[in-house]
C-alpha cells in the first residue's frame, strides 16, 4: 500500500524498512517485497511499480497483493525465514510450505472478524508490537512482543524553543486532534498540527476539525516528511497524544521521544509501556489532567527523554530482538548469515 520507507504517512513500512536495513547491517542477507519505488539495503524485489495509496486510477488494491504472495511463494525455498507484515494474507498459503515463518500485527485486534480467522489458524505465529494489542484477541498463538524501533541518527534532539505543542498522524476520531486542539487552547499554547486526512475520515475532518484550523492558536501543516521531523518535533515543547482508541503502538510517540520532545498521552492502549510517567512524558486519564501536564512540560530533562528512547526504541535494538525470534524459529544455531524475506 505504500512504499518502503513511506514517502509521507506510513508507520508499518516505515518499520519495514528500518528492521530490513538494521538487520543487513547485522550481517544478514535480506530480500524485500514490495512496491518499486521502496529503497532499501537489502535485495529489492518489486512486486508492483509503485505504491498503491498514491496511484489514483488503482481500483483493486488486492490483486497485488496476490501477485506479491505468488512471487513469496515461487522463491520461498530460498529463505531461512519469512517475515510478514501483511496481516493474514499470508497464512493460507504460508502454513502449507516447509519454510519458517512469522507475521508481525500492526494493526488493531478488536475487530469481531478476527477470532473465527484466528480459530481457523490456531497455530500460525504471531508478534505483537506491545502487550496491550494482544488483549482483545487472546487466541492468537503470539510468539513475542517486539516494541517498534528507529535508527538512533534518524532524529536529532531539540530544544522545543519554538514553544508550541505538536500533533502528528492522522485526523481522525482514534487519534483525537478535536482534543489535541481543546487542550493547547485550555493550557495557553499554541498548537501545529502535521497530520493527512483519509478520505474515510473527510467527514469527520468536516464536522469536527475544519473549523479549528481558522482559530488563533490552530496551525496545520499538513503531512510531513522524514525530513521535517526533527525539526517539527525537536522545536516543540511536547507533543500532543490524546488518543481514543486502543493505539497498537503509537510511533509518534517514540519519534517524540528521539527528539528529546515530552509526550502527554492519553492511558490507553500501549501508552503506559511506551512512556515512563513523569521521565518521557505524562499520562493521563482525561482532558483536564493533560491541560495539568502542559504546565508541567518544562520539569521534564529533554537529555533524559532522548536517552529513555536510545535504552528501549532503537532500530539496532528491534532488528537483534527479531534476529533472537528468527533463531528460535528456525531452531537453528545462529548461522553466520541469515537470508530473511
Amino acid at each position: 500500500m505504500e512504499a518502503v520507507p513511506p514517502k509521507l504517512y506510513g508507520g508499518t513500512e516505515r518499520i519495514v524498512a528500518y528492521l530490513t536495513d538494521e538487520l543487513v547491517e547485522l550481517g544478514h542477507e535480506v530480500t524485500l517485497f514490495a512496491s518499486g519505488d521502496s529503497q532499501t539495503r537489502g535485495s529489492l524485489v518489486p512486486v508492483w511499480p509503485h505504491a498503491l495509496r498514491l496511484d489514483a486510477g488503482m481500483r483493486d488494491y488486492l490483486a497485488p497483493h496476490i501477485i506479491l504472495l505468488e512471487t513469496l511463494a515461487r522463491r520461498a525455498h530460498e529463505f531461512d525465514v519469512i517475515h510478514l507484515h501483511i496481516d493474514y494474507l499470508g497464512y493460507p498459503l504460508l502454513e502449507r510450505m516447509d519454510v519458517p515463518f512469522v507475521t508481525t500485527l500492526h494493526g488493531r485486534l478488536d475487530l469481531p472478524e478476527l477470532r473465527p480467522l484466528y480459530e481457523a489458524f490456531p497455530d500460525v505465529p504471531v508478534v505483537s508490537i506491545s502487550n496491550s494489542q494482544r488483549e482483545p484477541l487472546p487466541i492468537a498463538n503470539y510468539v513475542e512482543t517486539i516494541y517498534h524501533g528507529l535508527p538512533e541518527d534518524l532524529l536529532s534532539p531539540g530544544t522545543g524553543e519554538g514553544g508550541y505543542l505538536a500533533f502528528i498522524g492522522r485526523i481522525s476520531p482514534e487519534k483525537a486532534p478535536d482534543a489535541a486542539i481543546r487542550i493547547a487552547a485550555a493550557g495557553g499554547m499554541n498548537i501545529k498540527i502535521a497530520a493527512k486526512i483519509d478520505k474515510v475520515d473527510q467527514a469527520y475532518f468536516e464536522e469536527h476539525i475544519e473549523q479549528s484550523f481558522s482559530l488563533p492558536h490552530v496551525e496545520y501543516i499538513g503531512e510531513i516528511d522524514e525530513s521535517r521531523k526533527s525539526e517539527f518535533l525537536g522545536n516543540a515543547a511536547g507533543l500532543l497524544f490524546p488518543i481514543a482508541w486502543r493505539e497498537p503502538f503509537g510511533l509518534a510517540m517514540i519519534e517524540a521521544m528521539a527528539c528529546g520532545t515530552p509526550v502527554i498521552a492519553m492511558r490507553r492502549g500501549s501508552v503506559p509501556e511506551i512512556i515512563e510517567h513523569g521521565v518521557s512524558g505524562f499520562i493521563v486519564d482525561t482532558e483536564e489532567e493533560a491541560i495539568a501536564a502542559v504546565a508541567r512540560l518544562p520539569e521534564l530533562d529533554r537529555g533524559r527523554v532522548r536517552r529513555a528512547f536510545e535504552d528501549r526504541f532503537t532500530g539496532r535494538r528491534m532488528a537483534e530482538d527479531y534476529t533472537r525470534l528468527y533463531e528460535r524459529l528456525i531452531a537453528l544455531e545462529q548461522p553466520a548469515r541469515l537470508k530473511l524475506a
